[in-house]
């Protein structure tokens, strides 16, 4: 519902508990999920019956006559009833849900934003693959979740930075260099071992081409970097090799609209310093010790609710510092969000796979062990989580398992050279991220209603093509607010207001859930709302002032879709 409308009934419930001496009880307003049941409920008649041990359905009996009594409540409120064991539920007027189009109307793109964060910094990290091998498809899941999820946070107010971590610090990184000189020296007719190829995809071949020709590509930070040629420098083929391949990521991000400001190398933290310093933090905390030659974290001693309550405690506790001297992979997690704390960054959300969910434990353990001897005030849920599961694509009814380019994997570029980037995005976020799902190539292309963004998208465009009509017609509209909306009184019409009501609470909930994926549901159902009262209500009749109250309701839908699928990084055509 309207801001306006729910700080008004909220206005009303308070009288209505004032005048029974109840001042402290909590009030929550909600959507009945039967819409017969009216537009608002609220269950504070049961939680004050609770408290004062008496019947439920009587003290709503009591609240529901002080808001009948209230004249504040005749404009607004056309019916109230209490349901089971002492519901209140309320139908919003007609008149007041009108009033929905003229707030769109004048809001536009500002229409379901709020400034309830401004002033407030949150980091976004997302994608953070290694420059060993194209973009696969949890990378491409990650990119999608966390720009949709980036955009939702703007919209609540949030300065929202995006991060890109790259681990350019690792084996895989030396597996990456040997294996591009292997193949440069089988280009120049040498025989290998393809066994001793760390990296079998197309694409190592590709970097040594373009190795051996000392050609030149992009690199993110400085000037470009060209490939010197010589096979025999390794170090100088790492170099290109990881350049190359950072340029490929991101020309493929780029191509799915995805954008970051900052990129963080896991090479820093050891060059600056910060992995060693996070460790001695730890170490000087009381919770590590040394056992079997290597170093541990106490991680089962530091217990951890997540951003949602759920309990995250390890099992068992960790090696920080192996036997032979190198670190256990999260502790360098640790030193970087440190550095993240330390950037001013106190809310931080980390999009990555689930196969990261034992991870999360062991950093925020880390965290806690450092910050105790750093004197830092970290939260025992920091950094916040969105882990989503991976996904199969299916193509021609079948699963599609590899990319010959990529050796194993299907990748990113695969998608979007088979669905395009609008459909490859809406479904990339539109189920649940921790939910398994198949990726139907065939029907993101489907131009039917059944393709949920072809479903969406084209009825932004159909309501385009009815004001083109309307102008071929000679039909004058200019949406004012001196517009009468009372024509707007069918049930279709309705329904449609009361949707595009909620779609504030909507993107609220989206981007406090951290679940893009109810921005998608909302708006197929908007769709299926504006489609249903499409073709049961006709728009352009002879009655001006039907088609002008008509025309704005169509207007203000047209501009929910707009702002809704721009929060996706989806586009919004004129014509389909």
């Amino acid at each position: 519902m309207l801001a306006q409308q729910r700080d008004a009934i909220t206005e009303l419930f308070a009288a209505a508990l004032a005048g029974l001496d109840a001042v402290d009880v909590a009030l929550l307003l909600e959507r009945p999920r039967d819409p017969a049941h009216g537009d608002v409920a609220c269950t504070v008649a049961l939680q004050l019956a609770k408290a004062r041990k008496l019947n439920p359905r009587t003290v709503a009996e009591q609240i529901v006559a002080h808001l009948r009594a209230n004249p504040k409540s005749r404009d607004l409120i056309d019916d109230i009833a209490i349901a089971g064991p002492g519901f209140i539920n309320l139908k919003i007027s007609a008149a007041a849900q009108r009033h929905v189009v003229r707030a769109v109307l004048r809001e536009q793109l500002r229409y379901g934003t709020t400034a309830a964060h401004v002033g407030e910094r949150v980091l976004v990290e997302f994608v953070s693959a290694n420059p060993t091998g194209p973009l696969h498809l949890g990378h491409a899941r990650q990119a999608a979740l966390g720009d949709a999820l980036a955009n939702l946070l703007t919209a609540q107010g949030w300065q929202v930075s995006r991060e890109f971590y790259y681990n350019d610090a690792g084996a895989q990184i030396a597996t990456l260099a040997a294996s591009v000189q292997l193949r440069a020296r089988q280009l120049l007719g040498e025989t290998i071992d393809e066994d001793a190829i760390g990296y079998k995809g197309d694409y190592i071949a590709e970097i040594a081409r373009a190795y051996l020709a000392k050609e030149t590509v992009p690199a993110r930070a400085g000037a470009p970097v060209t490939a010197q040629g010589n096979f025999n420098d390794l170090e100088a083929i790492r170099a290109f090799a990881v350049a190359y391949l950072q340029h490929e990521q991101d020309t493929d991000l780029a191509a799915l609209g995805v954008r970051f400001d900052h990129y963080f190398l896991e090479s820093s933290l050891y060059r600056d310093g910060q992995v060693e310093r996070a460790v001695a933090a730890m170490m000087q905390s009381g919770m590590t010790f040394e056992s079997e030659g290597a170093l541990w974290l106490r991680t089962t001693a530091i217990g951890d609710v997540g951003a949602v309550g759920a309990k995250m405690v390890d099992d068992k506790d960790r090696v920080m510092r192996k036997s032979d001297g190198t670190y256990n992979y999260f502790v360098p997690d640790v030193a970087y969000h440190l550095s993240k704390w330390q950037r001013g960054f106190t809310k931080v959300i980390n999009v990555q796979g689930s196969d990261h969910h034992g991870n999360v434990a062991r950093v925020r353990a880390g965290l806690q062990a450092a910050a105790k001897s750093m004197g830092l005030q970290i939260p025992r849920g920091y950094p916040d989580y969105l882990l989503h599961k991976m996904l199969r694509v299916e193509r021609g009814g079948e699963e599609v398992k590899m990319s010959k380019r990529a050796g194993t994997y299907v990748t990113l570029r695969d998608l979007l050279e088979w669905a395009g980037p609008d459909a490859t995005r809406f479904f990339l976020v539109a189920r649940k991220a921790d939910t398994e799902f198949t990726f139907d190539v065939d029907l993101a292309r489907a131009q039917s209603e059944d393709n949920p963004v072809y479903y969406v998208q084209y009825a932004h465009a159909r309501i385009c093509s009815v004001f083109a009509q309307a102008a071929e017609k000679g039909f004058s509209f200019a949406a004012d607010s001196e517009i009468d909306l009372t024509p707007l009184a069918s049930t279709r019409e309705l329904a449609l207001l009361r949707r595009l009501a909620d779609y504030p609470d909507a993107i609220r909930a989206a981007a406090d859930e951290l679940a893009p994926h109810q921005v998608c549901f909302y708006l197929k159902d908007l769709a299926a709302d504006f489609h249903a009262f499409y073709n049961a209500e006709r728009v352009l009749v002879e009655e001006a002032p039907v088609r002008n109250a008509r025309l704005s309701l169509l207007l203000a839908t047209r501009q929910v879709l707009h702002n809704g699928l721009g929060l996706l990084g989806v586009s919004a055509p004129e014509r389909m």
